[in-house]
């Protein structure tokens, strides 16, 4: 993964964070900077903890046709929270899974929306 695509996946998940603290959803944080701190944060979890917790976890994925990922999202969504001050979720675990499903659903959209203009 070169650069430009770390920092533009960066600036997605920012922007992605910031709008999900707007929402109702839950999910609170405090200033644009947390905001940016807590993209680090989740993009380093998804890339060490989520293939660990993947493996452990393929049985009971398999077993419900893949719904069980996304309460990984929201274990992963969850800690980070936890880790980073002043990203905090109102009412726990479902926050976290309500803002894990609505960072999946933004992301997916601003992507589609920059693939239309490099095109």
């Amino acid at each position: 993964m070169d650069l430009i695509t770390l920092i533009v996946a960066w600036l997605v998940t920012s922007v992605s964070l910031f709008i999900i603290s707007k929402l109702p959803t839950g999910v609170e944080i405090d200033s644009f900077e947390t905001v940016m701190w807590s993209a680090v944060v989740f993009g380093i979890l998804n890339a060490l903890l989520r293939p660990i917790l993947g493996f452990l976890a393929f049985p009971i994925t398999f077993l419900t046709f893949g719904l069980f990922a996304v309460i990984l999202n929201g274990i992963i969504f969850g800690l980070a929270a936890y880790l980073v001050q002043g990203f905090r979720l109102q009412c726990g675990y479902w926050s976290a899974l309500i803002g894990a499903i609505a960072l999946g659903i933004i992301n997916s959209f601003i992507y589609k929306i920059l693939g239309e203009f490099v095109k």
